[in-house]
């Protein structure tokens, strides 16, 4: 089904009758002369739309294709460029705009065929084509052959001296092409599809995606046409940014803007989200529906189930986890089918981007590798995934999607396990570990740096989970209460790495929720103290200081647990630091560390140490401090603790500074560069920009200014990254 109406001829039109897009059925003309050459070139388009904005990138390829292949000796086919993507995006516009370009230009012909306007029961007879397109070029119907050779005989002979445009618009297959192609190497043929054409050889592809934010708002503004909704420009981006850059979305919600426009701005923004989310657009939603009826049984399951994926994107493996089946080749066949017909596309691959997933070189022993392709990310447009949503609600069993999100959430729990695993190494856990899963493959960290990048990568699909785990538990499910809980333990080293304190309050409140429902007092300790940690880092002393006191009580009540307690003990002592009472922390820290030694514990008397030094610094007793450090870090090196390497390397060098007379700066340059060493390999941007800060600040007073400024700009361009300011400590 065509995307737009098009009932409008334009441009010079050759002598004889004008066939419109839409009109297949016999021209009748009364002559029987033998047909003669056109003296204008035929231009038989559809009127470009009316309003449109950016693709400015895919212009200036097409572009500059063309200039390449202008008096190329060796050329012997027409250029064909395939534009494809979802219903909606503009495909048609922008084949049109190109088709209209291209011929003004050329001063060429250009003709247009609607192929779903000759399909009959999904197919299209290619003779049928050829007769609208011949009828273009001036064959009158006593001239027409009626065969498909005689018409491919008349098209070449009618094409072989033209320079033309032909657009080929809502084609299904690459062989649908082939036969319609004009045979001047000079000409052009521009293939319209939501699918991407596989079977097409020799094109140049122009995958179109949603148009970005600038433009995305810029075509709601052209839509508008100096209408001025209810609350002005924040409307406008709010509502740009809710269409998802999908042309069709803007134009539908321009119109509703312009109808509405004395509506207040919430009310406005609520009625339009609804029905954008539950009913749909009426323009693409036959084109979707289609697309879904064409898929197979696992791909049309996978489509409905991704509406429920945790996360803004999603890989191979963990839409695997989501699909359930026990031949992976299922899960990764079903997703090339939903990438073919432009339901999915690619985001983003490892190392493209903040976004990017870690791939590694070789999986696990005992795990199954992904594909190639494993380290891209897909992502589904929201529009789409709102579809995907209704087609569930339409078409899925009761339990499809809950079983779907146990599972996705088991998934992404096990990797998260083995990711932390690798950072962290032997720290204390509660969770039993999730053992492998026969229905989705690991995910292969090559190292310590590789799972970092993983847990960053999917960081939100990972908070998602700690939610989707415990609303299970609301509904009844013991499992989802543990697998919340459980999934906050592996977050809890990449919090402190990455403070992102507003989506860790929410994760650890819903699992400390969820370890009460499960009765697990240790875990609900552990909860409490990583909860704790966020709550006052962002200011909310008192509130921290309740879950501290719930933690060492819980902790108190357990036999065999003193490393628990000890910890307890810690969070405590971080606190009284929070609160600016360094006596009493070091108290705490002191006590702990003897907890940890008498259990024989060697990472918690490393890391008591290190608490213990970097408070003595603030405390003014540097000489203290550097003994407690220097331990402290022999520990981080002997143990192979990459996280603690970097964090007393860069404590010590603060305390050696301090000390009076001032230690040797060569030692000092070193510690601090094994640091930034070691917030690189972890991806630990807060703690690279303060060891450059640091580094910036020797070599100032070194003299060397040159190397000052030029850790000070890496330093604030991490920062403006960012968004936030380093605490230079």
């Amino acid at each position: 089904m065509s995307e737009q109406t098009r009932n409008t001829v334009d441009g010079h039109v050759s002598t004889g009758a004008i066939v419109q897009a839409a009109s297949i059925g016999a021209v009748h003309h009364h002559t029987h002369a033998a047909p003669q050459e056109p003296t204008a070139p035929p231009v038989q388009l559809p009127v470009e739309a009316a309003y449109f904005e950016d693709r400015d990138a895919e212009r200036a390829d097409v572009a500059r294709a063309l200039g390449q292949r202008r008096g190329r000796p060796g050329v012997v086919r027409p250029l064909v460029v395939a534009v494809s993507g979802i219903g909606g995006v503009g495909k048609s516009a922008l084949g049109l705009r190109l088709a209209h370009e291209t011929y003004r230009e050329r001063g060429c012909g250009a003709l247009y065929v609607d192929l779903d306007d000759v399909r009959r029961d999904g197919a299209v007879a290619p003779a049928d084509v050829l007769a609208v397109l011949l009828r273009a070029l001036g064959v009158h119907e006593p001239w027409l052959a009626k065969d498909f050779a005689g018409r491919r005989r008349q098209y070449e002979e009618r094409t072989a001296r033209r320079e033309l445009v032909v657009v080929l618009d809502n084609v299904a297959y690459g062989s649908e092409v082939e036969p319609l192609l004009p045979v001047s190497s000079d000409s052009v043929a521009i293939v319209i599809s939501r699918k991407r054409l596989v079977d097409l050889s020799g094109a140049l592809e122009v995958p179109l995606g949603p148009l970005p934010g600038e433009a995305a708002e810029g075509l709601l503004h052209a839509v508008l046409d100096g209408t001025r909704p209810a609350g002005g420009p924040g409307t406008v981006t709010e509502i740009a940014r809710m269409c998802g850059g999908l042309p069709a979305a803007l134009h539908v919600a321009g119109r509703y803007l312009r109808t509405h426009r004395r509506r207040p701005p919430e009310r406005l923004v609520a009625a339009l989200r609804t029905e954008l989310d539950e009913e749909g657009l009426p323009v693409v939603e036959a084109v979707w529906d289609a697309a879904y009826r064409e898929l197979s049984a696992p791909a049309a399951r996978l489509y409905r189930l991704l509406a429920a994926h945790p996360g803004p994107s999603f890989t191979a493996a963990s839409a695997a986890a989501l699909l359930g089946d026990a031949d992976l080749d299922t899960a990764y066949d079903a997703l090339g089918e939903l990438e073919h017909a432009s339901l999915i596309a690619v985001w983003d691959r490892a190392g493209e981007g903040d976004s990017a997933a870690a791939g590694g070189s070789a999986p696990e022993r005992g795990s199954a590798a992904e594909p190639d392709g494993a380290t891209e990310r897909l992502r589904m447009h929201d529009l789409l995934r709102a579809h995907a949503q209704r087609r569930a609600r339409r078409d899925s069993d009761p339990g499809e999607a809950p079983a779907a999100r146990r599972r996705v959430v088991r998934w992404y729990r096990r990797q998260a396990e083995r990711a932390d695993e690798l950072i962290a190494g032997g720290r204390m856990r509660f969770a039993t570990p999730v053992p492998p899963l026969p229905y989705a493959p690991d995910v292969p960290f090559a190292d310590k740096a590789d799972a970092a990048r993983w847990m960053r990568a999917e960081e939100p699909a990972l908070y998602a989970c700690v939610h989707l785990a415990h609303g299970s538990g609301d509904r009844g499910d013991p499992e989802g209460d543990t697998d919340a809980w459980s999934l906050c333990e592996p977050m809890w080293t990449h919090f402190m790495d990455h403070r992102h304190h507003a989506e860790a309050i929410d994760a650890f409140r819903a699992g400390l929720a969820a370890a009460q429902r499960a009765e697990q007092v240790a875990a609900q300790a552990r909860m409490c103290c990583q909860l704790a940690r966020a709550l006052w880092e962002v200011g909310r002393l008192p509130e921290a200081r309740t879950m501290v006191d719930r933690a060492v009580e819980a902790a108190a009540t357990l036999e065999g647990e003193p490393k628990l307690r000890a910890s307890t003990l810690e969070f405590r002592g971080l606190l009284h630091c929070a609160e600016g009472d360094p006596a009493r922390a070091i108290e705490q820290f002191m006590a702990s560390r003897r907890i940890h030694e008498e259990i024989g514990n060697p990472y918690g008397v490393l890391l008591q140490s290190y608490l213990l030094g970097k408070t003595l610094i603030g405390q003014g007793e540097p000489q203290r401090a550097v003994d407690a450090l220097e331990g402290a870090h022999r520990m981080a090196l002997e143990q192979d603790r990459e996280r603690m390497t970097g964090l007393t390397a860069y404590e010590l060098a603060r305390a050696l500074r301090r000390l009076e007379p001032a230690a040797d700066d060569g030692r000092v340059q070193a510690l601090y560069e094994r640091a930034l060493t070691s917030a690189r390999t972890r991806g630990a941007d807060h703690d690279e920009a303060a060891a450059l800060y640091a580094l910036a600040d020797l070599a100032e007073s070194a003299g060397e200014r040159e190397t000052a400024e030029a850790h000070r700009a890496q330093a604030r361009a991490i920062e403006a990254d960012a968004g936030g300011v380093v605490d230079r400590g």
